[in-house]
Formats: structure tokens, C-alpha cells, sequence
């Protein structure tokens, strides 16, 4: 009996680190992390916060070495001036897989409304695979940003901005 239940659990526990792997292989992946942001230049305007900690969601599609990345950013009141919390939907394009570099671009949404202006961004990061199907990405983006649908107050800020962050992604 106990032979046949150690054969019975050798095969379940194939099968599901087997189909855990094979889904690490599909290229999807989902997940949650954060960013340190800070700005290049000093802002001396009241009320706009240059440097902060934001929030994100995370989703790429990595089926070889060229892939897609889309993220759903958050940030609290006093980014760019803005009086309540600014949601930054974005969408890159990725290169490579453990080392990779994107590129890509992301708008603002706030007070109900898109801004009017974009930003675009340079990211690099390593993928780490820690566990089949579980990535830690940490990176680092450069964006280059304009601030003036943020709030009246930000309309003459002219800087980007530096973020270094870190997710995890489970692979499906």
C-alpha cells in the first residue's frame, strides 16, 4: 500500500510541477510591484511632489525574445501638481528575456479624463525567474514627461523623471 500511494504522489507531483512549467513556457505573465520615482530636475512650485512611491499591475507577453508589456500605474495626489490620484495606463514593446530593454509609451488618467499629452519611456531590467512560473523583474525607466494637464500649478515644469522598481509575476 505504501508503495502505491508513493507512486500515486510521485506522478501528481510530475504532473503539476510538469503542467506549472509548461505554463511558465505559454509567455504570460501577471502580476503586482512598485516604483521609486524621483525627478532630474528640482521643482520649486508648492503642492507638486518630486519624488514618490507608486503602485502597479503588471502584464507581459514574452513568448521569445520580443514581447509586449502592459502596465496600469498609480500614483497619490501631488504628482505633477495633480489633486488626486493619477492612474497611468502603458504599453511597451520588449526586447530580450532574463536582460531585457523596452521602449514604450503612456498617458495619464485623472478627474475623469485622459490627458492631452503622453509620456514615453526607456526601461531596462533583469527577469528572474526565482521558482517555475514566479519572475521578479527589477528595472529601472527613464520618462520623458509633460506635466501642464497635471494642474495649472505644474504647467511650467519641464522635467522627467527616474523610476527603480520591482514586481512579481506569476507565469500562466
Amino acid at each position: 500500500m505504501k508503495t502505491w500511494f508513493a507512486t500515486l504522489a510521485a506522478v501528481a507531483a510530475l504532473t503539476t510541477f510538469g503542467g506549472i512549467a509548461q505554463a511558465a513556457e505559454s509567455g504570460h505573465q501577471f502580476g503586482v510591484g512598485a516604483h521609486y520615482w524621483t525627478t532630474i530636475d528640482k521643482i520649486d512650485v508648492d503642492n507638486v511632489d518630486e519624488d514618490g512611491v507608486s503602485w502597479l499591475a503588471t502584464y507581459q507577453y514574452k513568448p521569445g525574445y520580443l514581447g509586449l508589456g502592459l502596465d496600469l500605474e498609480w500614483k497619490e495626489k501631488g504628482f505633477g501638481g495633480s489633486p488626486e490620484t493619477v492612474y497611468e495606463p502603458q504599453a511597451y514593446l520588449i526586447l530580450g528575456k532574463d536582460l531585457y530593454a523596452a521602449a514604450g509609451v503612456g498617458g495619464y488618467y485623472f478627474d475623469g479624463d485622459f490627458a492631452e499629452d503622453p509620456f514615453y519611456f526607456f526601461r531596462a531590467g533583469v527577469d528572474l525567474e526565482v521558482v517555475p512560473s514566479l519572475h521578479l523583474d527589477l528595472h529601472a525607466v527613464y520618462r520623458f514627461e509633460k506635466w501642464d494637464d497635471l494642474d495649472t500649478e505644474s504647467s511650467n515644469i519641464d522635467t522627467d523623471t527616474v523610476t527603480l522598481g520591482a514586481a512579481v509575476r506569476l507565469g500562466f
